[in-house]
């Protein structure tokens, strides 16, 4: 927020931001911890090649991929999502509700349409052990698209950290404050959290945000 208030010319001390923060109640939330559910055969495994090396000197070139859950009174909904490491980008996300392989699939199949003609000669798409990752129809796809698999060790949520990053700013700046009690209202809140992070939430590291960012490339 201070950073985001300095670049509208606004200049307040830190502290003076947080203090305001906390009487008006606009602090996020506490992240919480996911739990890690293993479901389905495994077909494919890959070699951890992403190997924590979170940092990428080009766009699409490692990218990450995870499914996160939403809940609402109507019941679950699943969010798919890919994470360039160049920039922290969300490249492409899907919602649904219900778990399956072809959230996933469709997830990857609107990332190359969107990112095609720039993708680099080796792109690693790094995700965790779940079904849908190792399924015959994941590997089939990456083949296609020439994408190159990684995946985390198995129980090591460490070695996917920033697929799981992003889902824990998603929740405590968006989810948990909302509170969605419908999927049409959840898929609301995630359209317009995703726009607003991809083009205006400023990132420490960088200073700007992740688009701005990326066209600077």
């Amino acid at each position: 927020m201070w950073l985001w208030l300095k670049k509208r010319g606004i200049h307040r001390n830190p502290k003076t931001i947080l203090r305001i923060m906390r009487k008006y109640d606009l602090l996020a939330e506490i992240r919480r911890r996911r739990k890690w559910i293993q479901m389905g055969q495994q077909l494919h495994k890959y070699e951890n090649l992403l190997n924590r090396q979170f940092q990428a000197d080009e766009p699409n070139s490692k990218w990450v991929t995870d499914i996160s859950y939403i809940h609402t009174k109507e019941g679950v909904l699943y969010l798919s999502m890919i994470r360039d490491l160049y920039d922290n980008s969300i490249i492409a996300y899907r919602t649904g509700t219900q778990q399956t392989i072809h959230l996933v699939l469709d997830t990857i199949r609107l990332a190359m349409r969107k990112e095609k003609r720039k993708v680099a000669t080796e792109l690693q798409l790094h995700s965790d052990q779940g079904f849908q990752y190792t399924s015959r129809e994941y590997f089939n796809l990456t083949q296609f698209y020439g994408i190159t698999p990684s995946m985390s060790r198995r129980g090591n949520c460490y070695d996917n950290a920033m697929a799981e990053n992003f889902f824990s700013i998603l929740k405590t700046e968006c989810i948990y404050r909302l509170k969605p009690k419908t999927f049409s209202e959840a898929r609301k809140a995630i359209d317009d959290y995703i726009y607003f992070y991809n083009h205006e939430r400023i990132q420490l590291k960088t200073g700007v945000a992740p688009l701005t960012l990326r066209h600077s490339a």
